[in-house]
């Protein structure tokens, strides 16, 4: 029989799960359906970090990049990558507010369809027997089929068409899931294990505050979701979404951004191309961004791609008086070889 300990958030008598010797706390709580603030789920932004009050946990050593040298010595831990070894007792961040509490899931899927959308960039159609409830900007993780390593991978769909999910995949060279798998070996009809929905980085109650987009590379995918909720929602948003890449080959989706702005006349789309002349917009987003705009007071702001592109991003938006509250950001950094954690 497998050990499981209480764990429970302080001060919090409706906030009390019972978490596996080999799970962690944030998949013991999110499974329960009870929210911690969560993003990368894999050690390295800290979103996730708790204050261990009492009890013991196991966790693997945590840069101080993460956790600093004082929080460590305060008793914080990524909750993560800690599972506890007794009945413990955690206190959440008065600063982390509230979140998605969707349940965590273990998912069954079947590709649909695999679809090129530029030289090397794919999107993945993943039909599932029961509709997931997630929101919009929420990732799942995909087991590696043989490795036991696992990939995250953003809803490019909204929440509304929740029984078939769409992803979008570049190819990494060499890549346990991208050369070794989805480009390699993975056809229609193949299963795919999967787990969540992870991750903080949501369309917001924003009400219908006009939209800024930042997107670098396939951080378009969370994007297209939250814009399709947010048209869902109010058909007449203005939203402007600006796509980064390095070469015109590396755009896609080009025919759905332009089709959606002809059909939603507030909807702006504006690609950018930074390391090659095209007839279109040469350089980065950001750049873009602060020339399109002499204020941005009353806008709020999503990005999404490499860490690069998100910090000059937020730059850019906080240049043009939007105030940090407003700007919400996801990074895509390179996956380490991980395993699933048994739940």
């Amino acid at each position: 029989m497998t050990t499981q300990h209480s764990v429970k958030v302080v001060g919090s008598a409706d906030k009390t799960v019972d978490c596996g010797a080999e799970q962690t706390l944030l998949d013991a709580f999110l499974r329960s359906g009870v929210y911690l603030p969560n993003s990368c789920n894999q050690g390295t932004c800290g979103t996730c970090k708790v204050k261990l009050c009492s009890g013991t946990v196991d966790q693997p050593a945590v840069s101080e990049t993460v956790l600093s040298a004082d929080d460590q010595a305060s008793g914080f831990v990524l909750a993560c990558q800690s599972s506890p070894t007794s009945d413990a007792e955690i206190e959440v961040p008065l600063d982390a507010g509230s979140g998605p509490a969707h349940p965590l899931r273990d998912l069954q899927g079947t590709v649909h369809e695999i679809r090129e959308l530029a030289h090397d960039t794919v999107a993945l159609s993943v039909g599932i027997d029961e509709p997931l409830s997630f929101s919009a900007g929420q990732y799942l993780e995909f087991v590696v089929p043989g490795s036991g390593q696992i990939r995250q991978y953003s809803m490019a769909n909204p929440p509304s068409s929740a029984d078939r999910l769409e992803f979008h995949v570049r190819r990494v060279p060499d890549g346990a899931a991208t050369d070794r798998w989805i480009f390699d070996t993975l056809e229609p009809g193949d299963p795919i294990e999967m787990r969540g929905p992870w991750g903080d980085f949501v369309h917001g109650a924003d009400t219908d505050a006009p939209m800024i987009l930042l997107a670098g590379g396939t951080g378009l995918a969370p994007l297209k979701s939250i814009a399709l909720e947010a048209l869902d929602q109010t058909p007449d948003r203005e939203i402007h979404l600006y796509h980064g890449v390095r070469h015109r080959g590396d755009l896609y989706d080009v025919d759905f951004w332009s089709e959606l702005r002809e059909s939603h006349p507030n909807v702006h789309y504006n690609p950018c191309v930074s390391r090659e002349e095209w007839p279109g917009r040469s350089g980065y987003v950001g750049d873009a961004v602060v020339a399109d705009f002499d204020s941005l007071r009353g806008y709020v702001a999503y990005l999404c791609g490499p860490p690069a592109m998100v910090e000059a991003g937020v730059k850019a938006c906080k240049r043009r008086r939007m105030p940090g509250r407003h700007i919400h950001r996801e990074k895509y950094t390179p996956a380490p070889v991980a395993e699933m954690t048994p739940a």
